[in-house]
């Protein structure tokens, strides 16, 4: 199937607060305190927290198809700590202290994502468990020694586990070693992202779905149907979607990052494969994967490797790339053999928003009342929750810790203009790929991996 595992047998209703079905709008209104754009994490995490805040705010949320549509109701429900800016690059542009503060800020994350889910009844499967990354060649090793090294020098919870410790943790073939984190929890991406919409339209938060806006300027937000909304501030939260909003095509690249899920499996498999404490899991191969243990039992399983489409283009047909989803099937198999036989029940896909210095950023300029934030780079789970935080504070003039971390006001440079941008990605996406298979060749770090770096600008 091509519709995500996520979006299947609907989402549970969680009780209490965020019991009642969500009374969706069915038009925004013509004049607000906060227009919101982007219905998915950032947005609503957003309006959650101005409601707190300041209850008297009138918030409304635009989203172009329905809450959750994006990379919120389709990832791989990693809520982590992880950043894809390394610490030393943080402490090189901003200083070691702001390094360190941004560390413990998404550290907390992971935490405060659990206490609004249990505070307001959101059953979205939250489970802490940490994030195991196996090590399966010798390269695989020296990267992950070289990580739990950087993990110890920063402070980041990273250590470096010998191969009695990883098989505690999971079963994978060829395991040499892993590194563990547990700065990281599992969670229904859908079953969150719904319950925080029932939440803030509880809050008297308004929500409009089929709001599909042509342009968000200080002072007005304006819809394709010709409707405008006046208001005082205007947040941006549109992730891989900004690309396609007026003046803003260059300022991320949607890259696509595909899925499938397992289905669900006995007890029996799961002795073998381990993951008994949940844990999210992947290895240190260059091409990005990453896993988890679902609430029922079943493997999602994801990764990046579909190509970038000319012209920074989303379309749903590009959810489905077959040669990408067959690779994942391959590789799951190669890590899990004892998979083989258990069908591949969903496969899924969307794209995902990546700053041409991977840097993800939160802005808000106070003179034209004009936020954004986002380029989470597939990070965006838990910094999503951070950036609504954040925003909050700016849009009500709130000086604090958060406002002083380093991503604040951060600015990327431009992607390159097609075709160096269309041939600077997938050159990168096929590198990766290429550096994982001289490692295994070889068994040393891969040439092709300094290649990568100096590729990306990563």
């Amino acid at each position: 199937m091509s519709r995500p595992l996520w979006w299947e047998d609907g989402v549970p209703s969680p009780p209490g607060a965020a019991s009642t079905a969500v009374r969706y709008a069915a038009s925004p209104p013509s004049e607000v305190d906060v227009a919101i754009v982007g219905g998915g994490y950032t947005g609503l995490w957003t309006a959650y927290y101005l409601l707190g805040l300041d209850p008297s705010l009138s918030v409304v949320v635009l989203e172009a198809e329905h809450i959750g549509f994006g990379a919120s109701g389709r990832n791989g429900g990693w809520v982590s700590a992880l950043w894809p800016v390394s610490a030393a690059t943080l402490a090189r542009e901003s200083g070691d202290a702001a390094a360190r503060s941004m560390g413990a800020a998404l550290r907390e994350t992971v935490a405060e994502v659990g206490r609004v889910a249990a505070a307001e009844g959101i059953d979205c499967g939250f489970h802490h468990g940490g994030v195991v990354l196996g090590a399966r060649t010798p390269a695989q090793v020296e990267r992950a020694r070289a990580y739990a090294a950087a993990g110890a020098q920063w402070g980041d919870g990273t250590v470096w586990l010998d191969l009695p410790a990883a098989r505690e943790r999971v079963r994978m073939t060829g395991l040499l070693g892993a590194t563990y984190n547990p700065n990281c929890a599992r969670v229904h991406p859908r079953a969150l992202v719904d319950g925080l919409a029932a939440v803030v339209d509880s809050r008297g938060g308004i929500i409009v779905e089929g709001a599909r806006v042509a342009s968000a300027s200080p002072g007005r937000v304006v819809l394709e149907s010709g409707a405008v909304v006046r208001t005082r501030h205007t947040i941006r939260a549109t992730e891989a979607w900004t690309a396609r909003l007026a003046g803003l095509r260059r300022r991320v690249a949607p890259v696509y990052s595909l899925m499938i899920a397992t289905e669900p499996l006995s007890a029996r498999v799961w002795d073998e494969i381990g993951l008994a404490g949940r844990e999210t899991f992947a290895d240190h191969r260059h091409v990005i994967v990453y896993g988890q243990r679902t609430a029922d039992d079943r493997i999602a399983f994801g990764g990046r490797g579909a190509p970038y489409h000319w012209g920074s283009s989303i379309r749903p047909e590009f959810d489905s790339e077959p040669s990408v989803f067959a690779e994942l099937e391959r590789t799951l198999h190669e890590l899990f053999p004892v998979l083989e036989g258990y069908a591949v029940s969903h496969r899924w896909g969307g794209p995902l928003g990546i700053a041409r210095d991977w840097h993800p950023a939160v802005g808000y300029d106070p003179v034209a009342r004009l936020g954004w934030a986002g380029g989470y780079v597939g990070d965006g789970v838990a910094a999503s929750n951070l950036a609504g935080r954040t925003l909050a504070d700016l849009v009500l003039g709130r000086a604090s810790a958060l406002t002083r971390l380093p991503w604040v006001g951060h600015v990327s440079p431009a992607w390159e203009p097609e075709p160096v941008r269309w041939l600077g990605v997938n050159a990168g996406l096929r590198v990766a790929g290429w550096a994982d298979v001289e490692e295994s060749l070889t068994g040393r770090e891969a040439v092709l991996g300094r290649a990568l770096s100096a590729l990306t600008g990563h």
